[in-house]
């Protein structure tokens, strides 16, 4: 990777600070081109010193049509994954592929020694997920899941305000995600690494995990489709200190997509859809207040800003999109699908 110069506020998403004469852009690139790499591209144009470098596709055509919507007339096409790896003017990667691909697509980026930022859920298992976690760490590459909802403003304040004791001893967290899904293969086909767990269900079990870490016990039940996918389920999860979360995820109903945190002193409450709020009301001391931290685009900015500070630092691993809690709800995810009956994968 080419050294690199910068100077960053902090403060401010997507402002660069006043001393910057000689800032070098964090050079991006994105690795396919499918609906969630629109969104991201859509929201890296939004984050000052960051910029869309090039665009990997298997095809040519999609690439150069990616780039000509969303780059400038500098972004590079390529059309072939294994082109867009080898370029040397790309600092670091987003892989948008869906999860079935991740391991093969994120290796042929550590292989290529760029830094990677590969959209959730990481993997399909916890072994291949643990194996991109060591591959990164032994080989120094900055590596992270692209967990928005962890970096969004309000999200992170109300994690905050309970982390803080503002609600007193948390006693319940409730989240729940769902939509009617399309008759999209990617949602419906196991081969592609359909799962409403891994698409949806990730939120809300992150969410919980955001709040009260890591539990001691999980009940799951649910429904699986003719093709053995889970569509529709919920769990309960138990904690040593006496908590319980309730989620529940599905794609195959309109959910109320809302979250919960309760205690003995207060309580938040998240308006759909929680995984990416605006804002957020807490009642504490018998008032109401409703709290709302800036939001810049739909905010994948937050995630892409959060990347480009940890590069800029020097550092491999994110505090933000922590990979150890990355394996830990993968290693959930793989005992409420087992729990499920889902065949391992």
């Amino acid at each position: 990777m080419t050294p690199m110069s910068f100077a960053w506020d902090n403060g401010r998403v997507g402002v660069m600070s006043s001393d910057s004469t000689n800032v070098s852009p964090i050079r991006w690139g994105i690795l396919a081109t499918g609906h969630i790499a629109e969104s991201f591209a859509d929201d890296l144009a939004l984050v000052e010193g960051s910029e869309l470098a090039a665009v990997g596709s298997r095809r040519i055509d999609a690439a150069t049509d990616f780039a000509q919507r969303f780059g400038t007339t500098a972004t590079r096409t390529h059309g072939s994954y294994e082109e867009l790896v080898a370029d040397p003017d790309v600092d670091v990667i987003y892989v948008a592929t869906p999860h079935s691909r991740h391991l093969e697509d994120v290796m042929l980026c550590f292989d290529a020694g760029k830094a990677v930022l590969c959209e959730k859920a990481l993997t399909m298992n916890l072994a291949d997920t643990q194996t991109l976690v060591d591959e990164a760490r032994k080989r120094g590459l900055f590596f992270a899941e692209a967990m928005w909802m962890r970096t969004n403003p309000n999200i992170r304040r109300a994690k905050e305000l309970a982390a803080d004791g503002k609600l007193g001893q948390i006693r319940q967290v409730r989240a729940e995600l769902g939509f009617v899904g399309p008759a999209n293969a990617r949602l419906w086909d196991p081969a592609l690494g359909a799962s409403a767990l891994l698409d949806v269900g990730i939120y809300p079990l992150t969410f919980a995990h955001l709040i009260l870490g890591e539990p001691v016990a999980i009940t799951a039940a649910g429904t699986l489709s003719d093709q053995g996918i889970d569509v529709n389920a919920g769990a309960t999860l138990t904690y040593a200190n006496g908590a319980i979360a309730s989620i529940a995820w599905t794609q195959i109903a309109h959910s109320d997509n809302r979250a919960s945190i309760a205690g003995d002193a207060g309580l938040i409450e998240v308006p759909p859809r929680f995984h990416h709020p605006t804002e957020f009301t807490h009642w504490h001391d018998e008032q109401l207040d409703t709290i709302s931290e800036p939001v810049t685009g739909r905010g994948y900015s937050h995630e892409i800003s959060e990347v480009a500070d940890c590069l800029r630092a020097g550092k491999t691993e994110s505090a933000l999109l922590p990979l150890d809690e990355t394996v830990s709800i993968m290693k959930q995810m793989t005992e409420i699908l087992s729990q499920l009956g889902v065949a391992p994968r």
